[in-house]
């Protein structure tokens, strides 16, 4: 096998201390210590959507996709939701909400109706075949966060998960338009 190249290697990302240490050159005023969280935690979320992605891909998924099935999943039995509803949870515009719906319905993972008690709405509903996706997205990613977790004690898992909720609270209750696009990066 041979050596990267050195552009590759350049290309590189550097390692969390390495990134920390050049914030700290050029910014003085940085807390290491929180940088390596905030820093760790972008790391990690970005890696798990890569893995993520190559698991959804197997499937025929995309992650944009996966997205959809697990909206409807976790809206419960009968896995109803409408168009602007569905935008609203992901984050995303009426037309890129539109058009994932389109793709999906074509693949048989959703279908798109009228709601018969009331004609100018639509209701986006989970198929089978969407449902048995899901639960084969599910099997995988099971065993990949167990994969992740496996240094983990169940005493360190629960404090991980507390710690990790504090924070999503936190970011929550700052930022309460931060689930879904902000008007202003739009």
């Amino acid at each position: 096998m041979s050596e990267p190249s050195d552009a590759a290697a350049d290309a590189a990302e550097p390692s969390l201390k390495e990134q920390i240490a050049a914030y700290q050159r050029e910014f003085q005023d940085l807390d290491p210590q929180v940088e390596q969280v905030v820093s760790a935690l972008q790391r990690l979320n970005r890696r798990m959507n890569v893995a993520y992605g190559r698991q959804t891909a197997t499937l025929g998924l995309s992650n944009a996709e996966w997205e959809v099935l697990k909206a409807l999943v976790v809206s419960g039995a009968p896995y109803q939701l409408g168009p602007g509803e569905l935008a609203k949870r992901l984050g995303l515009t009426p037309a890129a909400m539109t058009h994932r719906i389109d793709r999906m319905a074509s693949e048989g993972l959703v279908t798109r109706e009228r709601d018969e008690a009331n004609r100018v709405r639509v209701i986006v509903e989970l198929t089978d075949e969407g449902r048995e996706k899901w639960l084969e997205a599910m099997r995988l990613a099971s065993v990949f966060e167990e994969d992740l977790l496996q240094d983990l004690s169940s005493e360190e898992r629960q404090l991980l998960g507390q710690v990790l909720t504090r924070l999503l609270r936190r970011v929550e209750d700052a930022q309460p338009d931060a689930d879904g696009r902000l008007s202003d990066l739009d």
